[in-house]
């Protein structure tokens, strides 16, 4: 059986009114898996042969007892927003009131509802700081409720793939609800597009995960049955040949490690001051070639003193090539720049004036 190669799409999981808003981003390899099973037609006659032991199952009230556990658990910490039109979802981060969502979620907004799963009386909350390069936001309620409980989060370098996850957070405006799935692969680099009040991030190291998640799952949780939050689900794969419908069973996290290193400062100092992400200090745009097919990236402008700069690239250059990743788009760029860390050093092409060039770059910070 032959596969057809398909390019996915994405949207982020905020629910618009009656309308999910759809993005754009870099093709995600795809993955078949391929399984059976197999079985014995009657009795079978005694022999002297070793006898087979039949495998050893957990009873399903073990898992069960499991799952109500973890969400008992943790279900309080996940919270309902609500953005004008928009909702999305929140996990409370700290007992001050301080909540972690997508940046996506809030836009433009400076003021929130919001509603805890354990009660249903609406709480105010304002916005902190938005960080749309890494589609991160923190919001704070301007009354923190009695018995406000935090979630914990756990470390990104320990998700393994097949690890069981649960997605928490408010689907398609349902509050409280809950999926299952796995963990489907780790280390993904995803890209969103800007339409329809997207922030344009390409997120590196993001969760894959089969469990199901929906408009209004932005910014809630992914958590593992030991009750730490691995991710914030924040994309969701949609298939061009159902007409953008759902591909079931593809969805990404941002990885705790980032939310946290991202919250921390925001919390602490009001900003994002160490982004962990790589800058090469540049504006840009798409070029195409005499095909109408995209060829690089025309650096429209020059950072005084960044890395480009340093490097000697200059304004009307067409970047063709970072590092091992060819670049054809802007998206293409950012992709490539999410897989280094600021102080890498790595190869740029271009061309300039219709002469093939080539410069070292000690790549910066975002």
């Amino acid at each position: 059986m032959s596969a057809i190669r398909r390019r996915p799409r994405f949207r982020p999981l905020r629910r618009r009114g009656r309308t999910w808003c759809l993005r754009v981003a870099a093709p995600v390899a795809a993955v078949a898996l391929v399984g059976g099973c197999a079985g014995s037609g009657g009795p079978r006659a005694k022999t002297d042969s070793p006898t087979t032991r039949a495998p050893v199952r957990a009873a399903p009230g073990d898992l069960q007892d499991e799952y109500q556990k973890v969400i008992k658990d943790v279900l309080p910490s996940v919270v309902q927003i609500q953005a004008s039109s928009d909702l999305g979802s929140g996990v409370v981060y700290d007992g001050k009131g301080d909540i972690v969502t997508n940046a996506h979620v809030v836009g433009n907004e400076k003021t929130f509802k919001v509603t805890t799963s354990t009660s249903n009386r609406t709480l105010t909350a304002k916005l902190v700081y938005a960080y749309p390069e890494q589609d991160l936001a923190v919001i704070r309620l301007t009354k923190v409720p009695d018995g406000l409980k935090a979630a914990r989060f756990g470390d990104s370098s320990k998700v393994a793939v097949g690890q069981i996850t649960l997605a928490m957070g408010s689907p398609l405006g349902l509050s409280s609800s809950v999926t299952q799935g796995i963990v489907s692969a780790t280390g993904r680099t995803v890209s969103e597009g800007r339409a329809g009040g997207g922030t344009g991030a390409t997120i590196a190291n993001m969760v894959q995960t089969s469990a199901a998640i929906n408009p209004g799952n932005s910014g809630g949780a992914l958590v593992g049955l030991d009750g730490e939050v691995i991710g914030i689900p924040t994309l969701a794969a949609t298939d061009p040949q159902l007409g953008n419908g759902a591909a079931p069973g593809i969805g990404f996290a941002i990885p705790a490690s980032m939310v946290t290193r991202v919250a921390d400062q925001v919390i602490r100092t009001g900003k994002v001051t160490d982004s962990g992400r790589a800058f090469l200090g540049i504006t840009g745009r798409t070029v195409l070639d005499n095909g109408y097919r995209p060829a690089g990236v025309a650096v429209v402008s020059v950072q005084s003193g960044k890395a480009a700069d340093k490097a000697g690239l200059r304004a009307g250059d067409i970047i063709t090539r970072l590092g091992d990743a060819d670049v054809t788009t802007m998206q293409s760029l950012e992709a490539a720049l999410a897989e280094h860390k600021p102080g890498d050093k790595v190869s740029v092409s271009y061309t300039r004036d219709g002469s093939e060039k080539k410069t070292e770059v000690t790549l910066g910070e975002k």
